[in-house]
């Protein structure tokens, strides 16, 4: 079983008009559904119509539809403790509209499916040869993946509300990979080709960075954290900014390119074209070439290889390998506390091959901040491990369609 997901970060509607019978309909329902959802325990219809001001004809009402189209579901009558009429507890239904997240990275790519509840019913990982890895061919490579995935939600009896795509790199509002250094490519319309995929042809679909998605569901599953810096470590380093509970991108969408925060200026040459960015001393690869070991396919955080091996290496002792990770850590220590001065938050979440590699890394990050970021004798930010590791921007895909059902319910009915 799977986390049970809250629902955050799903912003208003825009009004630029009156609202007619129908848009006011498609607003409450929202507000029903966001109370089911944002629960600690089982509501009834009287506690939405309580907390959402409406009458409690209008909110069973609006229950009443939410439970025809599969996404309220409701439990056995419970009585208060001060007795009276048993009431029928609501909570999300794991029958309702399901997501399904996408993910291309430089070794890999994934495929899972969310339940409107949160939990994941379905993942798939496969490795991929970055050398041989073109856009078209990689979008044909994860529609295979995705077929497969969607084929076994459809044999679980699960409507697919629709898809997202997570990607490293930068991404404009239109679904156009503008530029992802570490493949090569620039100007990818991947909204596109990813459209002309028989198994996703018919889904709608949002292509998102991936280090935006993977902070959206660490938001999910801790939103208390409220503010914090997410960061994705892989090949490339990114990093999901959130500010009171919601996801900041900047105003093009292109924020937290943190893998490109200058350690060194005349430092080793990187693939974005400056010197010295924090990918070439703590990405996946720089870490591996100085512990001696090669990258290779399955280097993955979710993989066997050779990430694997160092961590293997490192729980031994081996001293080039801890070397490694601590020149690591100093750099993504520096890059870190630069971030933290401009942002003022609370937290920062490691995720990505940082995951595995927390005990080692951590401390030094820790010690980083403490002597750089001048807000830290007062109030200093924690450093936690990502509850989903490699898996956080697939499922932060996922996670961003059932986003759209719990903010616009009206819009996903059969």
């Amino acid at each position: 079983m799977g986390p049970v997901w809250h629902c955050q970060g799903v912003p208003p509607p825009v009004r630029t008009q009156p609202a007619d019978q129908r848009s006011v309909r498609s607003h409450n329902l929202a507000l029903a559904l966001g109370e089911v959802a944002g629960a600690a325990s089982p509501v009834s219809r009287a506690d939405i119509a309580t907390a959402t001001g409406m009458t409690r004809a209008t909110a069973s009402s609006l229950v009443e539809t939410l439970l025809a189209a599969g996404m309220v579901t409701e439990l056995a009558p419970r009585t208060g403790p001060q007795g009276g009429r048993p009431a029928t507890g609501l909570t999300l239904s794991g029958d309702g509209p399901a997501a399904l997240g996408l993910e291309i990275n430089v070794d890999y790519i994934a495929a899972c499916v969310l339940r409107l509840t949160g939990t994941l019913q379905h993942r798939e990982t496969v490795e991929r040869d970055k050398a041989g890895g073109d856009p078209i061919a990689s979008a044909a490579m994860l529609g295979r993946l995705a077929a497969r995935v969607v084929a076994a939600a459809e044999a679980d009896g699960l409507r697919l509300a629709g898809a997202a795509l997570a990607v490293p790199g930068l991404v404009d509002g239109g679904g156009v990979l503008r530029l992802a250094p570490n493949l090569g490519w620039r100007d990818v319309d991947f909204h596109e080709l990813v459209q002309r995929q028989p198994a996703l042809a018919d889904l709608l679909l949002t292509v998102d960075n991936e280090a935006n998605l993977a902070a959206l569901a660490e938001l999910a599953t801790a939103p208390q954290d409220g503010s914090f810096l997410h960061v994705s470590g892989e090949i490339g380093i990114g990093a999901g900014i959130v500010v009171d509970g919601a996801l900041y991108r900047g105003r093009h969408g292109w924020s937290g390119e943190l893998g490109h925060v200058s350690i060194h200026p005349s430092g080793p040459k990187c693939s974005c074209g400056a010197r010295g960015c924090l990918e070439q001393y703590a990405g996946q690869n720089a870490i591996l070439r100085a512990a001696g070991l090669q990258p290779a396919r399955g280097t993955s955080a979710g993989g066997d290889g050779a990430l694997a091996r160092l961590v293997h290496e490192a729980g031994r002792g081996n001293t080039q390998v801890l070397n490694a990770l601590a020149r690591a850590s100093v750099a993504l220590g520096v890059a870190v506390s630069t971030a933290l001065n401009l942002l003022d938050v609370d937290h920062v979440v490691l995720g990505g091959i940082y995951a595995p590699l927390f005990p080692w890394i951590a401390p030094e990050v820790e010690r980083q901040i403490r002597r750089r970021v001048l807000f830290s004798q007062w109030d200093p930010p924690t450093v936690r491990r990502s509850a989903l590791g490699a898996d956080a921007a697939v499922v932060g895909a996922a996670r961003s369609v059932l986003q759209g059902v719990l903010g616009d319910p009206g819009a996903y009915l059969p």
